[in-house]
């Protein structure tokens, strides 16, 4: 039989095999994150006809005369360049800007994938579409996150509670008036807290003196131990200290003016806070899952990680816009978002489709000549061995 009925053949499988490839990219051309492919080709064994001679005394050498017995497809290169961003307002929607990808599991089996269309179930773990639990490191009870240690399920802890704190300093500031009658009183009332978060009032009393004015803190807990200062004015600008303490908390009172027609004294800072509940979350660009709590605090509750490979192109695709490791991917590394060799997030975001269309089409238009061309071969050689057989006649 003719070799050009066999080249032919690998013609149409090879083709055959672009036009697949092509019509996925298409298909794909709005999947979250999805990475486009394409085709290599590589031309088989060629038949050796003549084989290539010296040259020697008056006679040249010649070339090596071959006849090509078809093409195979090389190989299926994924691209991996970034896509486009599309925003989505989703705090839990994430987008990851340079290399990595997320760590998800479904049972056993561990998964890489870059589509961040991620949602809270009601478990509270933060997972994707098709079930899998995003992973990355969890924060202790005190917000500190352990970099580099195990990675685990990324959960939202519904129950949260921010512990209440006790108060242990404040600071007023604002003015007294210096033209106040002696004996003229200003009455501050100071919310603070005690080490479970509960609170009580302590009340400051300014009395005003020929030499300034007096100060007596009262707190509630312990209303027999009252803390005590004066505070002195020249032009206006206090020349004591403004220091007090009262049942272990220092007040500063140094910021407090004494200009005249002016009463503005107010509390200009404290610690301590009662406890409080979680409210709701932010997603920081180190991926740092931030849960903002009804007392006002904010404490890490996780960090999700990324990981990177040595030859991303050697991932295989496993489906559900993911990935699994292969002997060629290289071993993985862990890291958080935002360090060497990681790309850094961004919430509320999702990577578009990398796939260019006006490419596609095109290799879509090269795969169907191809195609006809080789079934042409095909066509010419049937035609070849009719004339063959007609010899006979």
């Amino acid at each position: 039989m003719l070799r050009s009925l066999y080249a032919g053949i690998s013609g149409l499988r090879s083709h055959q095999t672009m036009l697949d490839v092509t019509g996925n990219n298409i298909a794909n051309v709005n999947t979250t994150a999805f990475k486009g492919s394409s085709v290599q080709f590589q031309d088989t064994l060629s038949q050796l006809q003549q084989g290539a001679s010296g040259p020697q005394r008056g006679v040249a050498g010649t070339n090596p005369a071959q006849v090509g017995l078809g093409v195979l497809v090389a190989g299926i290169s994924t691209n991996f360049a970034q896509g486009s961003t599309q925003a989505t307002g989703k705090a839990s929607n994430l987008m990851i800007s340079g290399d990595g990808f997320f760590v998800t599991r479904q049972g056993n089996q561990t998964m890489y994938t870059r589509a961040g269309a991620f949602d809270f179930d009601a478990d509270g773990r933060l997972g994707t579409p098709d079930g899998s639990i995003v992973q990355g490191w969890t924060a202790d009870a005190n917000g500190v996150i352990n970099d580099g240690g195990q990675v685990s399920d990324i959960q939202l802890p519904l129950n949260a509670i921010s512990p209440g704190v006790a108060t242990t300093k404040a600071a007023m500031g604002g003015n007294l008036p210096s033209d106040a009658a002696v004996g003229a009183v200003v009455v501050r009332d100071l919310e603070v807290f005690d080490a479970t978060g509960a609170a009580r009032s302590l009340t400051l009393t300014f009395t005003k003196a020929a030499n300034g004015w007096g100060v007596s803190a009262v707190d509630a807990a312990t209303p027999a131990t009252p803390g005590t200062a004066t505070l002195t004015f020249a032009n206006g600008v206090q020349t004591s200290t403004g220091q007090l303490t009262v049942n272990g908390i220092d007040l500063d009172l140094g910021k407090v003016g004494g200009m005249a027609g002016l009463t503005s004294v107010a509390t200009t800072a404290k610690d301590g806070r009662a406890a409080g509940k979680l409210e709701s979350y932010t997603l920081s660009k180190d991926g740092t899952l931030i849960g903002s709590f009804s007392n006002g605090a904010s404490q890490a509750l996780a960090r999700v990680v990324l990981a990177t490979f040595t030859n991303p192109t050697g991932l295989e695709k496993a489906g559900s816009s993911s990935y699994r490791a292969t002997f060629n991917s290289g071993d993985v590394q862990i890291g958080a978002p935002g360090g060497d060799g990681f790309g850094s997030l961004t919430s509320g975001a999702l990577e578009m489709s990398n796939v260019d269309l006006s490419q596609e089409f095109t290799n879509l238009i090269v795969a169907q000549r191809g195609f006809q061309a080789n079934a042409r071969i095909i066509t010419t050689s049937d035609e070849v061995l009719q004339e063959l057989t007609n010899l006979k006649r």
